[in-house]
């Protein structure tokens, strides 16, 4: 059984489930792969989510299959990346739609493919860039991380040398007499500073008893 995604009076959202399915001998058929979702285990999931599961030989011999209009050579790196990931979103959903549907013919998945091509090229390349973004995301901070541990680590084991414990104590203790000095100086400044005497306006001195 497949995850039927609920109806709705929406036409927006009609006009998607339609690009997104495809009647075939009496029953829908998904083209969209994350409406099996709910057929996935961990591991499928993974694999359909994440960009770069399958080898680049099956996804390059695959992409005029999918592209034959397009010119791959003169492509942007990014635009071929997007692509490549398409290609790859392409071939994955049509092993879950032909795992999920077992009973669908050579030619009905023919019917499935071809409108596949039409309706999800643009929705698979935004998602393939949108994965990969945020696993740039992802790599950045797990880098940064791992610098500051990295960074901090080296502090512990720098502070831990026996070198660096005979050459930071004089200095420490320096520090402090420096610091204690200063506070004395400082309380010894404002202990020997002569009170200032009140100033009295002109004509409001002290009246004679």
């Amino acid at each position: 059984m497949t995850a039927a995604p609920a109806t709705s009076s929406d036409p927006d959202l009609q006009r998607r489930l339609q690009q997104d399915s495809i009647q075939l001998g009496g029953k829908t058929i998904y083209l969209n792969p994350f409406l099996y979702w709910r057929r996935f285990d961990a591991n499928t999931d993974r694999w359909l989510r994440e960009p770069g599961q399958l080898p680049e030989e099956q996804i390059a011999a695959n992409r005029s299959r999918f592209y034959p209009e397009v010119a791959w050579d003169l492509l942007s790196d990014e635009e071929h990346t997007a692509k490549d990931g398409a290609v790859e979103m392409f071939l994955k959903s049509l092993e879950l739609i032909s795992t999920f549907n077992p009973e669908l013919t050579a030619g009905q998945l023919l019917e499935v493919e071809r409108k596949m091509a039409v309706t999800k090229k643009r929705a698979f390349e935004r998602w393939v860039s949108r994965s990969l973004k945020r696993r740039e995301q992802e790599e950045a901070r797990a880098r940064r991380r791992f610098d500051r541990e990295r960074t901090l680590l080296a502090w512990r084991e720098w502070c831990a040398l026996e070198v660096t414990r005979q050459a930071v104590l004089p200095l420490a203790t320096l520090l402090v007499l420096v610091l204690a000095g200063g506070w004395w100086w400082g309380r010894q400044q404002a202990c020997s500073a002569p009170m200032a005497a009140p100033v009295v306006p002109a004509g409001q001195g002290p009246s004679a008893p």
